[in-house]
């Protein structure tokens, strides 16, 4: 029964599940949402290994990125870098 896995008629009734839940109008909207999220995902992982990486392609434990400190605009919630501890 399950020596195949997922077969063509599975993702068949998923797709139907899928129209009758969401409707013909949402779906593309949907897709185009998730599209949108991985390519941020692949850009961001690419990031992070070009970053994080040593000559020989591993992450050193004494490498961190620098953090810039912001002020903020709100004058009782401002924060400069001298007085931070």
């Amino acid at each position: 029964m399950f020596r195949n896995g997922l077969e063509p008629w599975h993702l068949l009734v998923v797709l139907v599940v899928l129209i009758l839940l969401f409707g013909s109008k949402k779906l593309p909207e949907m897709a185009r949402g998730l599209g949108k999220s991985m390519r941020i995902l692949k850009a961001e992982t690419k990031a992070m290994r070009e970053d994080g990486s040593d000559s020989d392609g591993t992450a050193t434990a004494t490498e961190r990125p620098a953090v810039e400190r912001v002020n903020v605009t709100k004058a009782e919630d401002a924060v400069t870098k001298d007085n931070v501890a």
